[in-house]
């Protein structure tokens, strides 16, 4: 089955250590899915909270579809994502603990419907994220001097 990656959310891995993910399908108007197959989404503050039993994915922006009417749908709703009770059990007694969060990490559509990759994520420390982006540029470096030494 064709997978298209549509959009990712690299924010969420500078932010939180991520632990387990699902993938869970999202409740979309017509505006919106054809809006997600051109590729104008966002999900750089996206997050997600559960409420009555339901996920919900909350502060994605999925811009307007030009060639849609009026009636369209608004950028950054709420939409329900879809998941079987027992994930959604799963998901919620795990953010239920202490400093866990739903965070998505990416868009894609599968087939021809849209999925969102939803993981548990533990928030990182200030410190935890200097210490990333340093150990980032060392890798940087290392790999700058092996390509140089090469040549």
């Amino acid at each position: 089955m064709a997978v298209k990656i549509v959009a990712t959310n690299r924010k969420a891995y500078h932010d939180f250590y991520i632990q387990d993910s699902q993938e869970a399908g999202i409740e979309l108007t017509g505006s919106e899915i054809k809006s997600i197959r051109a590729g104008r989404v966002n999900l750089r503050d996206a997050y997600v909270r559960p409420e009555g039993g339901e996920l919900w994915l909350l502060n994605a922006h999925i811009a307007r579809y030009e060639a849609s009417s009026h009636f369209g749908h608004e950028p950054t709703r709420r939409r329900r994502l879809l998941l079987h009770r027992k994930q959604i059990n799963s998901l919620t007694g795990k953010v239920a603990e202490k400093g866990l969060t739903l965070v998505p990490l990416k868009l894609y559509i599968k087939g021809h419907l849209a999925k969102v990759e939803v993981a548990v994520g533990k928030g990182k420390k200030l410190y935890d994220k200097r210490e990333s982006i340093a150990r980032r540029d060392l890798e940087r470096e290392v790999e700058r001097d092996i390509r140089m030494q090469q040549r």
